[in-house]
């Protein structure tokens, strides 16, 4: 797989079936390893080892609906209320982070309200604060740890 622009970790790797396969320490289980499966797991690790989210406290690929659409979340981060406090939109390496990239994510976030987005493709990241009083997003350098927020949230 294709070096990112996150932190290396040791991937748990198997095949199956002629199939390879990542382990997910949030889902718990071995899943087929795409491209952007191979973002994703990157994105938990860092969130895990660098930001100090618990695996308990985030969610993957967990369906939700808007009016009647269905749709499927990347990442949730909960804070120990079970708030949601960040949403992580994962692509593959070789889509381009644009608009709708973007789009995607506050349309998930009009279900969820979350302090903090994050869209990258493993190569390219842009994280961000909502700001719900005055009607914003703004873009930020890096994000805080997860202590940091939880204690910024609206809990």
């Amino acid at each position: 797989m294709q070096r990112l622009n996150l932190p290396d970790f040791e991937a748990n790797i198997i095949k199956e079936n002629g199939q390879e396969k990542i382990l997910d320490r949030v889902r718990r289980k071995y899943v087929t390893l795409t491209p952007e499966e191979w973002v994703r797991q990157h994105v938990i690790h860092y969130f895990a080892n660098f930001l100090g989210v618990p695996y308990t406290l985030m969610a993957v690929e967990k369906a939700f609906t808007i009016g009647s659409v269905s749709k499927r979340f990347d990442i949730a981060v909960y804070s120990k209320k079970n708030k949601p406090v960040l949403l992580s939109e994962c692509k593959s390496p070789d889509v381009r982070i644009n608009q709708k990239a973007f789009d995607q994510a506050a349309v998930y976030n009009m279900k969820l309200h979350v302090d903090y987005l994050f869209v990258t493709n493993g190569l390219t990241h842009f994280g961000g604060r909502v700001d719900y009083r005055k009607q914003r997003f703004d873009f930020i350098e890096s994000l805080p740890d997860y202590y940091q927020m939880i204690d910024d949230s609206r809990i």
